[in-house]
């Protein structure tokens, strides 16, 4: 009696989610007992139907094994102010924080460093012994006097606090509103963003919204700047201008006949943050970093927002229909035009490379929205995603995330060092996606790898010219025949 397609589909997938559970039985295993039973609740198996991925999330990395996430500081410095080009951001404390920190992300920007834009530079109080001993107030002071009088052209200044700062207790708000109004009322932000505070980098994301909250959407004695508005204005939130992603998401925006009043943050200005809450509505793309300051400009405002995903060209046209669909017949005739004026592009995409990747498999594990937001983009090249997690999710990612992955897919959640690699030698995928600091481990053990926080040098990603740029280094990484001329160590004797 033959069996139909559907009934072997569904084998297959009973055999998988056993495999699945019985690799992180396999994982747990070394483990003392209490450690296990902790890590147990970060493993799963996806089960379809289900509200959420089934496994916890956003709780203290256990101590002693090699976790991938960063702190608040590397959540608020590294990813929302950061990028905000016009203004400088001192590193307040140790200059270890900020020379790791520095320029790390590739957030692209517009303007002349050192003058009127200031990503790419590191600004830091450099705290010694005597400056934990007896504080680091009027050392503050003087860096934002020296400020003013090296770079006049900066339009603000935020004070990113690192460790010490908490724990010795300086007043760096008393020192910003002393200084503001030195300055003629320069919006100065004290961000309490010390990296001990919270479980990883996502309580800095959160902290540093509330700092824009409170110091510029509600900053004491401002003038609203005069502003002429559209019944199409947008702001994008939550693209950092990774390789450029931003001004591949404004083009579609604005071909569709939309206008962007605001870009956060990458490439963004303190003038683009001030005018937010006057757009008609907020397009978010990384919703974990940047989902605070939309609810509360939806609150206070009554600005809706919506989420969008421009990887691939499968979610970029739902997407552009979903933002179009809370206009009128004007902007929903443009995202019509603009998803026909792209379509032979991709499918001239689909076809070159479609052929090459064609049933690869792939496990990543990222920050932010990747884990979630990528896997359109790999099935329209034909590839599969079998494992993916978040280094610093919350339940709501993982709800977000059903709606994106198989059944019986492969989750798990702040990772250690030490499941992933077995997970992955288990597995065998055909492509590893992740960061950094995984990136050699795997590709030491012979499997293709690319860098999903910052596009390993490449990009743009988003939009349609970006998804010709992903489909590129996807078959790059993978069809490299340097992957026929090595092994890894251990397997050489």
């Amino acid at each position: 009696m033959s069996i139909t397609a559907e009934e072997t589909k569904a084998q297959i997938t009973q055999e998988t989610k056993a495999r699945n559970r019985a690799l992180i039985d396999e994982v747990l295993k070394v483990y003392p007992e209490k450690t296990a039973k902790k890590r147990a609740k970060h493993l799963g198996v996806f089960e379809e139907g289900k509200p959420d991925c089934g496994v916890k999330s956003n709780i203290k990395t256990v101590p002693g094994v090699m976790t991938i996430r960063g702190c608040a500081y590397a959540g608020s410095k590294g990813v929302v102010w950061g990028p905000i080009k016009d203004m400088i951001h001192i590193s307040h404390g140790p200059v270890g924080c900020g020379q790791y920190s520095w320029a790390a992300r590739r957030n692209y920007y517009i303007g002349t460093t050192g003058v009127d834009t200031f990503v790419t530079m590191q600004f830091t109080s450099d705290f010694q012994e005597k400056d934990i001993v007896f504080g680091g107030d009027k050392k503050l002071e003087k860096i934002m006097d020296e400020i003013q009088d090296l770079f006049p052209l900066n339009h603000g200044i935020t004070v990113q606090s690192e460790c010490p700062i908490g724990l010795i207790g300086d007043d760096i708000e008393a020192v910003s509103k002393k200084k503001s109004k030195e300055f003629g009322g320069k919006t100065i932000v004290p961000v309490r963003c010390e990296g001990f505070r919270g479980v990883s980098q996502s309580l800095g994301h959160h902290i540093a919204n509330d700092s824009i909250r409170d110091y510029v959407f509600e900053k004491d004695g401002a003038k609203p700047a005069a502003f002429a508005g559209t019944p199409y204005d947008v702001a994008i939130i939550g693209d950092y201008n990774i390789g450029g992603d931003a001004w591949s998401s404004r083009i579609l925006l604005e071909e569709m006949g939309l206008r962007v009043i605001a870009q956060w943050s990458g490439d963004g200005s303190l003038a683009e943050l001030e005018n937010s809450p006057k757009s008609k509505l907020n397009v978010l793309h990384c919703y974990r970093s940047m989902n605070y300051i939309s609810r509360y400009m939806e609150e206070k405002h009554g600005i809706p927002w919506v989420e969008y995903n421009f990887f691939g060209p499968s979610k970029i046209e739902e997407s552009l229909r979903k933002i179009a669909s809370y206009f009128d017949d004007r902007i929903k005739d443009g995202a019509e035009r603009v998803i026909a004026k792209y379509r032979a592009l991709t499918d001239d995409v689909i076809a070159k490379y479609r052929p090459r990747l064609e049933g690869r498999k792939v496990m990543l594990f990222v920050g932010g929205l990747r884990p979630r937001h990528v896997i359109g983009a790999y099935e329209d090249l034909g590839m599969e995603v079998v494992g993916t997690g978040y280094e610093f999710g919350h339940n709501d990612d993982y709800q977000r995330t059903t709606h994106d992955i198989k059944d019986g897919t492969l989750i798990y959640d702040d990772v250690t060092g030490f499941e992933f690699e077995k997970f992955v030698e288990a597995v065998k995928p055909d492509l590893v996606g992740s960061g950094i600091k995984e990136k050699y481990v795997f590709q030491k053990m012979g499997v293709p790898f690319r860098q999903m926080h910052s596009w390993d040098y490449s990009g743009p990603y988003h939009g349609y010219d970006g998804f010709a740029i992903f489909a590129r280094d996807m078959d790059m990484a993978i069809n490299n025949p340097v992957w026929a001329l090595t092994k890894a160590p251990w397997k050489q004797h």
